[in-house]
């Protein structure tokens, strides 16, 4: 089995774009404004986690947004396809709640693909009736490639 290392570290856009292209995480991303929106996203993501095999490829990473005493907001997740099924995903985001402050404190909110919500469930997530949304967004879909 691979040796799989998870750290804190921040990643260039070009790194995650390359990474989006092995996930479906690409998906959720608006065609409007992508690279320089993928660039503010990897600067100021308050919690940034990244995945890596024994040969340093990226293979999952979390991006997170928090203020560490009440809350943790994951805004990514994804692990590579060639990885899914291994309990990345899973760590990643214990990982996450850890450095945000732990299950004691911290909530975790998320908005899920549809297809994850089954992940999530595992989790013990369950789906929220209380958030509320403002978006007004230019948003067109595509796929990263």
């Amino acid at each position: 089995m691979t040796q799989i290392t998870i750290t804190e570290e921040r990643i260039t856009a070009d790194e995650y774009i390359g990474f989006l292209k092995r996930t479906d995480l690409g998906s959720q991303y608006p065609q409007e404004r992508f690279r320089d929106r993928i660039e503010k996203l990897v600067k100021n993501a308050s919690i940034s986690l990244i995945a890596r095999n024994s040969d340093g490829l990226i293979i999952g990473v979390l991006f997170g947004l928090s203020d560490f005493a009440y809350w943790l907001f994951i805004t990514d997740l994804g692990v590579d396809r060639a990885y899914e099924k291994q309990g990345i995903g899973t760590r990643l985001i214990k990982t996450a709640h850890q450095l945000a402050g732990g299950e004691k404190d911290i909530a975790v909110y998320l908005v899920a693909n549809e297809n994850a919500i089954p992940f999530y469930e595992k989790l013990g997530m369950e789906q929220s009736t209380d958030v509320m949304q403002y978006n007004k967004t230019d948003w067109t879909g595509f796929t990263v490639e």
